[in-house]
């Protein structure tokens, strides 16, 4: 039986440094299957330089992408206080502290001030990474004070969406702040201020129900998963099958819910030039 046996071969001191060195430094397209050198990756804004298919990014990449330089942080201090003491397959707090272990952040969204091509913006870039994005209390609260400085200073807002929708763990705590900060948007828009949204893959539930789709301008990443319910509820709601593509970008943008498409490299030369066209030069 030996015979049919592969064995497997030692390796050398020299040749087990190099597996360890080259290791992580490769990886394969989630719409193509190219490999790809991951830096090269990087330095193409995290999109296949083959297909285009565009990798999701963490909401530091996102406000680096965006900024001229240098931001502010703001209430990075905020966190949940979990209202409901939820307990499903783990309690919530130890699901809080688990997330806030691995991405570094207090919650679902950054918001930041700071200059896009020499104007002074708010932006706000949800992490997708932390609990699928879902907007609970926190994510509700640190939007509303943006928008609301963004009232005080008269400086344009950009939101960047990637989210599951709203946090569970919050019950209707969560689902109050789609009304919260759809009536802050409301008063920016009262004082004429633009507010651009970009939503990214994926952005669904109760933040695609809510700020997502308020902007003056809804845009979008190529190929974004954009929709309230999943396409497998809407399946078995309707008794049909949906057509391809449906709940992407692209069908979006055919069907009039989308203005524009934006590759992820031209993302801040269009809003740039969307805020000269809204507030001027």
């Amino acid at each position: 039986m030996a015979w049919f046996t592969r064995q497997q071969p030692s390796l050398a001191p020299d040749e087990s440094e190099k597996r360890v060195k080259t290791e992580g430094l490769w990886l394969k397209c989630e719409s193509c299957s190219q490999v790809i050198w991951r830096k090269g990756l990087e330095e193409n804004y995290n999109v296949c330089d083959k297909c285009g298919f565009h990798f999701k990014i963490s909401a530091t990449e996102r406000l680096e992408l965006l900024f001229d330089g240098p931001y502010e942080e703001f209430d990075r201090s905020l966190s949940s206080s979990d209202p409901l003491a939820f307990v499903d397959s783990r309690s919530y707090q130890e699901r809080l502290q688990s997330m806030r272990a691995a991405t570094g952040q207090t919650d679902a969204v950054i918001c930041a001030a700071g200059f896009l091509h020499g104007r002074r913006v708010q932006i706000c870039a949800m992490e997708l990474r932390f609990i699928g994005g879902s907007m609970g209390s926190v994510v509700g609260e640190k939007i509303t004070r943006a928008i609301e400085r963004a009232l005080a200073e008269r400086s344009p807002v950009v939101i960047v969406s990637a989210s599951g929708g709203a946090r569970m763990q919050e019950g209707a705590v969560s689902l109050m702040q789609l009304a919260k900060i759809s009536a802050v948007l409301m008063k920016l828009d009262e004082a004429r201020i633009p507010f651009i949204s970009v939503l990214t893959d994926p952005t669904t539930g109760g933040v695609t129900a809510s700020f997502a789709m308020l902007g003056d301008l809804n845009i979008a990443e190529p190929g974004a998963l954009i929709g309230f319910a999943g396409p497998r509820v809407i399946e078995q709601t309707i008794r049909q099958k949906l057509p391809a593509g449906f709940q992407r970008s692209e069908f979006l943008l055919e069907h009039g819910f989308l203005d524009a498409i934006v590759k992820r490299s031209e993302m801040k030369d269009y809003i740039g030039a969307a805020f000269d066209f809204f507030c001027g030069k």
